[in-house]
């Protein structure tokens, strides 16, 4: 039916007009769900192609800004808009079409976490449903986003989330948008009591700080700040090698960032692999290994820091792709290195060959929910059980390659119990000859680090992912 003729009401019919920017933030959410992508690799492709489709003048900074935060936001606050939807509908949330309900939440995001004014939120919510979904399902939106409207967000929750002297955990999960289980794994790992675990939570859905590293021997961060300027950036909180961006921050604009000479890495990941290279050992210091390697921050890291000392890093990544991803990141540097495709729980070293052993495992990804808030709607507590054999392999064949009197460190970005201490544990109970090493001093000035010998950081805390590091020597 074309624009201006009648429809079945007798009005004129009038085309649905496209937004761009809630037209690509839905584009962004699909992709999340069909393809289970990640909406910080998703996104910066759509802006670009936005830019260039519609043009600097009717796709600006701003407009870039309000799609990735309708995305963001949406994701974070996915499971808080779940049950408000499901309040304001007449059948389960489950028989509603998953592009309906993206639809839905995005409006509910608008509505109930932004400035955005109610009309606005709802007629372009509304319009966006006429273009992805059809007039028949715009009037669906419609209807529910007009009884969202009706509250806003603390009176939504105080209906949907029951009492927290009821039902502690569930009261959390609706409060801050987490699955039950996450939240319950996360309280065990964090323990004391509700402020603590409500602070965390709260951490998650807020936007991480940019933070850059200036790679050793190539850059310092004096000169990232000098570069970015004093009114665009800070020095890092912990990490001599850290600048944190200001609001906004474009990394790709630093010089050293797009020479290669620094990168994007979050203050723990810096911590990590400065803990390891400082850890005392016991004899030579020549040989160092990153045993799970990609994409390559750590790895850049220890190998100029390796160079400074005239050590030498291997850095091996089983995925070949994820490899080239290392050599990229290691490019430039100052001092001998190598890069190779290698299984770390089938290593082609001999024992006993490496002075420093880092085994950054992989693992479920709860420390970062900040950067990938769509992770924590896509693990599922058995997603545990498949990690538990490689990450007890990777340890192992990290110890085995060790020699005596080296230092191996396990670490992994999640602070789930059966991810760190209870691997560390086990593999130790089984392994003759090692022995835990306080990684606490090796982390200067940062406070709350428990009471050892691994280290645990937090969001919350410490403002980085909630890594997490083991130290181990090699004692026979």
């Amino acid at each position: 039916m074309k624009s201006g003729k009648p429809g079945k009401s007798g009005k004129p019919y009038r085309r649905p007009q496209k937004d761009p920017v809630r037209f690509l933030a839905f584009e962004a959410l699909r992709a999340v769900d069909e393809r289970d992508a990640y909406a910080n690799l998703v996104l910066p492709p759509l802006l670009r192609k936005a830019r260039e489709k519609e043009g600097p003048e009717k796709f600006d900074a701003r407009d870039a800004a309000l799609a990735t935060e309708l995305v963001y936001g949406t994701l974070r606050r996915q499971g808080t808009y779940d049950a408000i939807v499901a309040a304001c509908i007449d059948r389960p949330l489950r028989e509603v079409d998953p592009p309906v309900l993206d639809v839905l939440n995005l409006g509910v995001h608008q509505l109930l976490g932004t400035r955005i004014p109610t009309h606005a939120a709802v007629s372009a919510s509304v319009e966006l449903a006429r273009v992805v979904l059809g007039d028949g399902r715009a009037k669906f939106v419609n209807a529910v986003l007009r009884k969202v409207a009706q509250d806003d967000l603390d009176g939504w929750v105080e209906k949907v989330a029951p009492p927290y002297d009821e039902d502690p955990e569930d009261h959390l999960a609706i409060v801050h948008s987490h699955p039950r289980w996450v939240v319950s794994a996360l309280w065990d790992a964090l323990g004391g009591g509700r402020a603590g675990i409500e602070d965390l939570l709260e951490a998650d859905n807020e936007r991480p700080e940019v933070t850059l590293v200036a790679r050793p021997g190539r850059a310092t961060a004096d000169e990232l700040l000098a570069s970015v300027g004093e009114d665009s950036a800070l020095p890092g909180r912990w990490s001599p090698y850290a600048v944190r961006l200001s609001e906004g921050g474009e990394p790709g604009l630093v010089d050293a960032v797009r020479e290669g000479r620094a990168g994007v890495q979050d203050e723990g990941s810096q911590l990590v692999a400065l803990a390891l290279a400082n850890a005392p050992v016991e004899g030579p210091d020549e040989k160092w290994l990153d045993g799970c390697a990609g994409p390559g921050g750590k790895a850049a890291m220890l190998a100029g820091l390796a160079a400074q000392r005239g050590a030498v890093l291997l850095a091996a990544e089983k995925q070949p792709h994820r490899a080239g991803l290392v050599a990229q990141a290691l490019d430039g540097n100052p001092g001998p290195y190598q890069v190779i495709a290698a299984d770390g729980t089938r290593p082609p070293w001999r024992p006993g060959t490496f002075d420093r052993v880092l085994m950054d495992v992989p693992c479920t990804g709860l420390g970062a929910l900040r950067r990938r808030p769509e992770a924590r709607w896509r693990r599922r507590p058995q997603d545990l059980e498949g990690f538990a054999p490689l990450q007890r392999g990777l340890l192992r064949t990290a110890l085995e390659s060790v020699r005596v009197g080296g230092v191996v460190g396990y670490a992994t970005c999640s602070p789930h119990l059966a991810e760190t201490r209870a691997v560390v544990d086990d593999v130790l109970k089984h392994t003759g000859g090692a022995e835990l090493l306080d990684a606490r001093p090796l982390l200067p000035d940062v406070p709350a680090l428990g009471e050892g010998p691994d280290v645990q950081l937090w969001p919350h805390l410490h403002g980085t992912d909630a890594m997490y590091l083991a130290l181990i020597r090699r004692t026979a």
